[in-house]
């Protein structure tokens, strides 16, 4: 699998509503990479580095992103474990509302011209919901054509990619829906790759149709990620979900995709069945679902699983979040086994001390994840792969509204401690810099395992050179790796730029450059740009 470089995209849209005491800011997710999404807002006055994002899907609200480093109008966030978000996404953040009221379990009214009971104004400020509501179209989409350079003394290689996503929510004010996600990439003169097995470059992550019978009851037809259990990837066939009030179920029935390419593959066929129960979109958020599931590969039972999933703001500062799988089919010496066993498991937990201050811990004991198509350099992909299981401790601080730091810390272990790890990042974020009027981020990661050893050092300069038009980024990182099992050693100095040119108000073009100047003398250059339209 080859790896590269994906960043900022382009503008999208937000909006704001109000809920009691907490207002709910909305926007919308701009890009995806492999490690960060990156989410337009009108404004990011009231978010805090280290708030959890929500992802709004209809009247429910579902932790999904964490703030990692923002700037007026956006924010870099990471996923929570199981969760899978798409550019276009609706997210919305939770931020307290200067009114003066106090949590919504107690409201209190504005000052009126006399003492009113609360009591009283809640019936006379609640509003008749309508008896139908006329669905509207909303149509998002974009075109995309990319190529990733790899220049070296050995040769060089060029790979292109072309995307396009489509987002039709009730198309011609109907109860239709549609969705698309599809990307083609190949090498440049090895156009014989792509004639041997198309699928190799042909990728379609969504394709699907939805017909909405009312606003808890749809159905699904075609290739598409259920939100309630996203652990399971894809399903190639039909997904059915109603709700009742605070409940919803669901049931779903196709394939899974090709494990080597992705394609449609009908001997690997699944269904599944699932139950939950949620709050509303005016309640302390909290959504729990189950499901079983049972896959099959080739008419024989493959894997037959029970998952759960649950997130939870247990106080009003304290956010719960894990999810697990237990298998119920094992085969053992050519024996089926009913015996329960815990193949998947997440947690996490975060306390937000105030909008300045919070604290994280985590346990992920999930087995490795396929990406079958990323863009991460080799580093980053070592250190993900290094790090991502085992316990993790975090905190992130705001001292000053131009300064915001964080520190994070992960242990690996087992038993027989043949695979251990120890890992220990930071950065220190300096978003208005005096004279410059940018922004700069300075990361240290420290890595210790039975692969590697090793320090990474980095400073990233970001700066609006034309009103937000024509931006510019400049990097350096320092690399010292030490590999025991080989005797081998290496360091790097990588320095790299990018600007961002929004041409028009929805066409955007990006480029990208790093020079790897390696000790070994394995030099090389990263040339990488991008070209976007959005409708």
């Amino acid at each position: 699998m080859r790896y590269g470089i994906a960043v900022i995209g382009v503008l999208l849209f937000s909006a704001q509503v109000g809920l009691l005491a907490q207002q709910l800011e909305t926007g919308a997710v701009s890009y995806v990479t492999a490690q960060h999404v990156y989410v337009k807002f009108a404004s990011t006055k009231g978010i805090a580095v280290g708030d959890t994002l929500f992802l709004k899907k209809g009247s429910v609200l579902t932790p999904a992103l964490v703030v990692t480093n923002k700037s007026s109008i956006s924010c870099v966030c990471t996923p929570l474990a199981g969760v899978s978000v798409q550019p276009k996404d609706a997210i919305s953040a939770k931020q307290t509302a200067d009114t003066g009221l106090v949590p919504p379990a107690k409201p209190e009214p504005q000052k009126p011209p006399a003492p009113v009971p609360a009591a009283k104004l809640e019936p006379e400020n609640r509003k008749p919901a309508p008896a139908s509501v006329t669905p509207k179209q909303r149509i998002r989409a974009r075109v995309s054509a990319a190529s990733y350079s790899n220049i070296s003394d050995r040769g060089q290689t060029t790979r292109m990619r072309y995307a396009f996503v489509f987002n039709g929510e009730h198309l011609n004010d109907s109860k239709f829906s549609t969705n698309a996600y599809v990307t083609f990439r190949h090498t440049l003169g090895e156009w014989s790759a792509v004639q041997d097995n198309l699928n190799n470059a042909l990728k379609v992550y969504g394709l699907s149709a939805t017909y909405h019978f009312n606003e808890t009851t749809s159905l699904s037809a075609g290739r598409g990620i259920n939100p309630k259990i996203t652990n399971l990837g894809a399903v190639d066939g039909l997904q059915f979900e109603t709700g009742f009030g605070h409940f919803y179920t669901g049931v779903l029935a196709g394939a899974r995709p090709n494990l080597f390419d992705y394609s449609f593959d009908a001997n690997l066929l699944q269904a599944g069945a699932y139950v939950g129960f949620g709050s509303k979109a005016h309640e302390r958020h909290h959504q729990s679902t189950l499901g079983v599931v049972e896959q099959r590969n080739k008419l024989a039972v493959d894997r037959r699983f029970v998952y759960f999933q649950h997130s939870d703001e247990l106080l009003e500062n304290l956010n719960l979040f894990g999810s697990m799988e237990m298998d119920l089919y094992q085969l053992v010496n050519s024996e089926a086994s009913m015996q329960p066993s815990l193949t998947n498991l997440f947690a996490s937990l975060r306390y937000r001390f105030s909008r300045n201050w919070n604290l994280s811990l985590s346990y992920d004991n999930r087995k490795n994840i396929i990406y079958y198509e990323s863009y991460k350099t080799y580093l980053d992909q070592l250190i993900d792969q290094e790090t991502r299981q085992g316990l993790r401790l975090g905190m992130n601080m705001r001292p000053a509204k131009w300064l915001s730091c964080g520190l994070t810390g992960s242990w690996r272990f087992q038993k027989s401690k043949a695979n251990d790890a120890k890992n220990l990042n930071s950065y220190l974020n300096f978003n208005r810099i005096p004279l410059l009027k940018a922004s700069a981020t300075l990361t240290a990661n420290y890595l210790q395992s039975g692969y590697l050893n090793g320090t990474t050092f980095g400073l990233r300069l970001m700066k609006d050179v034309f009103k937000g038009k024509l931006n510019l980024e400049l990097s350096y990182r320092r690399v010292d790796y030490t590999f025991p099992f080989y005797g081998y050693s290496t360091n790097q100095n990588i320095v790299g730029g990018s600007l961002t040119w929004s041409i028009f108000k929805k066409l955007g073009f990006y480029v990208f450059v790093e020079n790897t100047f390696d000790s070994q003398g394995n030099d090389y250059l990263l040339v990488n740009t991008k070209l976007m339209q959005r409708f």
